[in-house]
């Protein structure tokens, strides 16, 4: 069985992925609106592949027979792989890992969805850090293929191979980074969305065709505005910073068309407005 614990954006496309790999799933979240909104938008998701004929009907319903809701994270406590995908801060990732050791009911794999935090760190203080894995995955969770497993510096073998073995059953392809900063997607993600903001800080083109010039000129599925639109403004500024004090590089330092921006409330898809404007 598979533990998710956050029902957000991340949260429940990893309850969606793994309900359509045949895993058992609790997907928790201890905020009951967030935890519907997490179960709706996996019921919507599920009927679009239905209409776009990705998904069969029967493929849908079982899926979400194998898929519950809770509030309290001891439903979950079977579990043998919990999955965090809370929101992006060191102390919340590190008390939902001390939260899962004191109810787990077995031994356990646990493994944080940051794309940018130390998974070494978040397994200090851990009852058995060789336990702890990074396993980033990418959003839209049920259509992006890459799964990014992270290695602490005491995270086993076994661990590893066993996120990996998880990600190939969710039909994701597997790639093994070490634990530094930025990981390597969003090292270099990260540094591509920046330089495109101070592109168009500096006018030097619009968004539209900034994303563009990626999209045709590189073979990009999406633009690197519109993917920061999609992963959220707020969360690109606390990725950038973090980066720009672990490294040091002004490469990563956000610009302040970012800052202004998330000041201002512009996140992006979430909240109708970023670098451009969302409708539903």
């Amino acid at each position: 069985m598979i533990a998710v614990v956050g029902a957000g954006t991340m949260g429940h496309g990893i309850a969606q992925v793994a309900a359509m790999a045949g895993y058992r799933v609790v997907m928790r979240d201890v905020d009951r609106e967030a935890l519907a909104r997490g179960v709706r938008a996996i019921e919507s998701n599920l009927d679009k592949g239905i209409r776009l004929g990705k998904v069969t009907e029967d493929e849908r319903d079982a899926a979400l027979q194998r898929l519950r809701g809770a509030t309290s994270l001891e439903e979950a406590a079977d579990a043998d792989l919990f999955v965090e995908a809370v929101p992006e801060r060191m102390g919340l990732k590190r008390a939902t890992l001390r939260e899962v050791e004191e109810i787990a009911r077995r031994d356990f794999v646990f493994a944080s969805n940051t794309s940018s935090l130390s998974i070494t760190e978040i397994a200090s203080g851990a009852k058995d850090a060789t336990r702890v894995v990074g396993m980033h995955f990418f959003n839209p969770v049920h259509v992006m293929r890459l799964l990014e497993v992270v290695v602490g510096r005491e995270t086993s073998g076994e661990t590893a191979e066993t996120a990996r073995a998880v990600g190939r059953r969710m039909r994701k392809e597997p790639i093994t980074v070490r634990d530094v900063p930025g990981f390597a997607s969003s090292r270099l993600g990260v540094a591509l969305g920046l330089e495109a903001m101070r592109m168009l800080e500096q006018d030097v083109a619009s968004a539209k065709d900034i994303d563009t010039a990626m999209e045709l000129g590189y073979n990009h599925p999406m633009g690197p505005l519109r993917l920061t639109d999609l992963v959220g403004l707020d969360v690109r500024l606390a990725i950038a910073e973090y980066l720009h004090t672990a490294l040091g590089s002004e490469t990563f330092r956000p610009p302040e068309i970012l800052r202004r921006m998330v000041a201002e409330g512009r996140l992006g898809r979430k909240t109708g407005a970023g670098f451009y404007e969302w409708k539903e």
